[in-house]
């Protein structure tokens, strides 16, 4: 049996190994990261919020009607519903544009 100098690895052999010892070297920081955000839940202040907190903002009960979301599973589930893509279109940029308002006028 003859030895002689070790054979060269490919590059990518030689990346595989240093990935699997950066993931090696990160496991005890990652468990170090859980115990301490454990650690400051167990610590942390409780919270509460208000009613008025919790409703949301500009909306009411009345936005929801229950016939019509009756009527559009009916028609899922018949296979006649139709999307209207450009009324959606339209109300994902109003909605943006209501969301991007108060930033300009600042």
């Amino acid at each position: 049996m003859k030895i002689g100098p070790k054979p060269e690895l490919p590059s990518s052999v030689v990346q595989a190994g240093t990935a699997k010892q950066q993931l090696k070297a990160a496991a005890p920081a990652a468990e170090g990261l859980a115990k301490a955000r454990s650690a400051a839940a167990a610590s942390s202040m409780a919270v509460t919020l208000s009613r008025t907190a919790m409703e949301p903002v500009g909306r009411s009960t009345d936005d929801f009607d229950a016939d019509r979301v009756k009527a559009m599973r009916a028609a899922i589930e018949n296979g006649t519903f139709r999307i209207n893509a450009g009324a959606i279109a339209d109300k994902l940029l109003a909605g943006a544009q209501e969301m991007l308002s108060p930033l300009r006028s600042a």
